[in-house]
């Protein structure tokens, strides 16, 4: 019992909610989550999407949230070049280790990074919680 409440505290562990409430809940959250991964285009203020399986809020950055929009296109390049040409219009570049990526190919080649470490890593569990 203390291990759990540890990992719940930590929040690497989340009661599941009933099949019913899931398959109830999930289309507002799905429809929640699109205007909030809308909302990414713009800003990283959002940083949590909703979950129907836990019902409550799973971490999500910005980045994330820009390759889930682009979910549907076949491969993490083609999130990443989604998400640097949103960025480089809004005159932003990627910070490395402190230091700003001032060309394209070098801001391009660490969004392509994080999109495949996402597809790797984070998506398949986004997807089990109902997220994505």
């Amino acid at each position: 019992m203390e291990v759990a409440l540890v990992l719940m505290g930590a929040g690497h562990l989340a009661i599941a909610q009933d099949a019913q409430a899931v398959k109830r809940t999930s289309p507002k959250a799905t429809a929640l989550n699109r205007h909030l991964c809308d909302k990414a285009q713009g800003s990283a203020e959002i940083s949590f999407l909703a979950s129907p399986v836990t019902g409550g809020g799973v971490a999500v950055n910005r980045f994330e949230q820009l390759f889930l929009r682009e979910i549907g296109k076949k491969d993490p390049q083609q999130w990443a070049s989604a998400a640097w040409a949103l960025l480089k219009a809004q005159g932003q570049r990627i910070i490395k280790e402190g230091k700003t990526l001032e060309s394209d190919e070098d801001n391009l080649a660490e969004i392509t990074a994080q999109a495949r470490a996402f597809e790797a890593k984070r998506l398949p569990l986004l997807r089990r919680l109902g997220v994505a």
